[in-house]
């Protein structure tokens, strides 16, 4: 039997005497944490709800499906592959590169969704990442001009014109440089480097990198980490 107290408590809903427990039942339940209206965690139904950075969500729980191998579902896997493995290898530079599209989603993922909307090129199933297209960091700040990469004595040296003033450039702000070896899927960078009005830099490569080909980006980022350019691709460089 139910106490007068907790009827009391349910008032004025109605509260039956005797209460059937059903474990497959209970299983279902989701928590409600902010009354009727806020959002819920658990599973009620075919419905699951939870939070992300504090955004509450729902989704379905997936069906069946017959055939997950359909031509445009192993294209689509087949991409994701191609742009995750091209990012993949330079995780530390994404992070600064893309920080201010890190809304809601982590940088990362805004890089992933960046590559697969705008650089991924070829037919199924031989896709690939157009390096010319493709941004490992992305901004407004003033972007390198007239640059290029050449290299010798186990370094890449990556030249820039001093464009200081021009838009919102100015001489303090930080080189952002990566070499990216595909093959190896490896990757050497510097997230603040030598400043916009030094003109150059040079990054050290590891030596048994030596015959094989690194492809390049340079842009920029502020003294205060605040703002970033779009990278500028500087093309296939043989390490020497």
């Amino acid at each position: 039997m139910i106490s007068d107290e907790v009827k009391a408590v349910f008032s004025p809903y109605q509260v039956q005497d005797k209460i059937s427990f059903n474990p497959l039942i209970f299983l279902e339940m989701g928590t409600i944490k902010q009354g009727i209206l806020g959002g819920f965690s658990g599973k009620v139904g075919t419905v699951i709800g939870g939070s992300w950075k504090g955004i509450s969500y729902m989704r379905s729980i997936p069906q069946n499906v017959k055939n997950p191998r359909t031509d445009g579902q192993v294209n689509q896997r087949t991409k994701f592959t191609v742009a995750l493995d091209f990012l993949k290898p330079m995780t530390g530079l994404i992070q600064v590169g893309f920080k201010l599209y890190a809304q809601k989603q982590t940088a990362f993922n805004a890089a992933m969704s960046y590559i697969l909307n705008n650089a991924i090129t070829g037919t199924s199933p031989d896709f690939s990442v157009d390096y010319n297209l493709a941004l490992v960091s992305r901004g407004s700040l003033t972007g390198a001009v007239n640059a290029q990469a050449v290299s010798a004595n186990g370094a890449v040296n990556i030249t820039w014109d001093d464009n200081s003033g021009i838009g919102n450039g100015v001489a303090t702000d930080r080189a952002l440089i990566v070499a990216l070896n595909p093959s190896r899927g490896e990757s050497v960078f510097d997230a603040g480097g030598n400043q916009r009005a030094s003109g150059s830099e040079d990054i050290s490569i590891p030596a048994y990198w030596v015959g094989e080909t690194v492809e390049v980006f340079l842009g920029f980022i502020t003294e205060d980490g605040k703002n970033v350019s779009n990278n500028v691709y500087l093309g296939t460089v043989t390490v020497a």
